[in-house]
């Protein structure tokens, strides 16, 4: 009698303490649905991997206004800037997926970096996910005019009748400026001499100094160079012409295929609950698409995309193949 007592004792606990569990589980999922709820119910920050000033900090302040108004919620930009993005990046991947921190990243820290760098901080495809697509920036393929080149076949024809002969310059290695030109390389089948630089306006120096041959660069920074004359525009990197550069080509139309564009997207810890990532992304579509806000990213020299975070998702699985592929072709690293 006195074991068959403990028996039901026992079982008695056991009922109870699977009740409590089943109670508290249920008291976290109703908080959790609560929370998503009333989100946002205090500031926001987007974390910016970048300096102030840069078209990743200016992008974030854009949404970041115009979201403040939306929400009746303060969304701000908070610079975390280092290691080629990472260690920003890297803050907001670690940072509590509950919807108040956020990560505009671009193509380096989420497409690229993992593949340059020997150890990462983070892994783009576990711990960060898609919220929105905010914008692309178009790069363009510039010559000094003393190479005596006037198209971008003539480039081709010059590059292999004199393997090593021709200099580009980029902003440093593993960036999307060393990789286009990689890029191009491989597609073209030609032989040019890469040079880094620790950044694109001391390339852009010797480039008109005629120290180097051509470069690769972002669209805001070459274009009034262009305008000038003392720059020649061979081809942009977009799949379709850009409106600011008439009549220069798209380097597809000559090297079928060819895309590399540098885009930022708005992303978040991996964890943070898709009713908050769903109604954020609808609202920055809906941003992104105002005639204001496009002529602001117009004159950053950038296109604003938006769509959905599906959309955005595929977009960063072909664009981590590629430059995957491009890495290991060119063998680029950067520590």
């Amino acid at each position: 009698m006195l074991v068959e007592w403990f028996v039901f004792q026992g079982r008695n606990i056991m009922a109870r303490h699977h009740c409590l569990l089943a109670a508290l589980g249920l008291s976290i999922a109703t908080v959790s649905a609560i929370a998503q709820t009333n989100w946002p119910s205090k500031p926001i920050r987007i974390v910016v991997p970048f300096a102030p000033g840069g078209t990743a900090d200016i992008s974030a302040r854009i949404l970041a206004e115009r979201l403040t108004k939306s929400f009746s919620q303060t969304f701000f930009a908070e610079n975390r800037a280092g290691a080629s993005g990472n260690i920003g990046a890297a803050e907001a991947a670690r940072s509590t997926p509950d919807g108040y921190t956020f990560l505009l990243g671009n193509t380096p820290t989420i497409a690229i970096n993992q593949f340059v760098f020997s150890k990462m901080p983070y892994d783009s495809a576990r711990d960060l996910a898609p919220v929105s697509f905010v914008a692309r920036v178009p790069n363009v393929l510039i010559v000094h005019p003393a190479l005596g080149v006037r198209s971008l076949e003539e480039l081709i024809e010059r590059a292999k009748a004199k393997p090593s002969s021709i200099n580009y310059g980029h902003s440093g290695a593993g960036t999307v400026l060393h990789l286009a030109g990689e890029l191009l390389k491989t597609m073209a089948k030609i032989d040019i001499v890469p040079v880094p630089y620790k950044g694109s306006a001391p390339m852009l120096l010797d480039l008109l100094g005629g120290q180097l041959q051509m470069a690769i660069d972002n669209m805001p920074t070459a274009l009034p160079h262009i305008r000038s004359g003392r720059l020649l525009a061979l081809g942009v990197t977009t799949a379709k012409p850009v409106g600011v550069l008439p009549g220069v080509p798209t380097i597809g139309s000559v090297i079928p295929g060819y895309e590399a564009v540098a885009f930022f997207a708005l992303m978040a810890p991996a964890a943070t609950p898709q009713p908050i990532i769903a109604r954020l992304s609808a609202e920055i579509d809906k941003i992104l698409h105002r005639p204001d806000v496009m002529d602001l990213f117009v004159q950053l020299g950038a296109e604003p995309v938006g769509g959905t975070p599906a959309e955005l998702a595929r977009f960063i699985a072909s664009e981590t193949a590629k430059w995957r592929e491009v890495v290991k072709t060119s063998g680029a690293k950067a520590e």
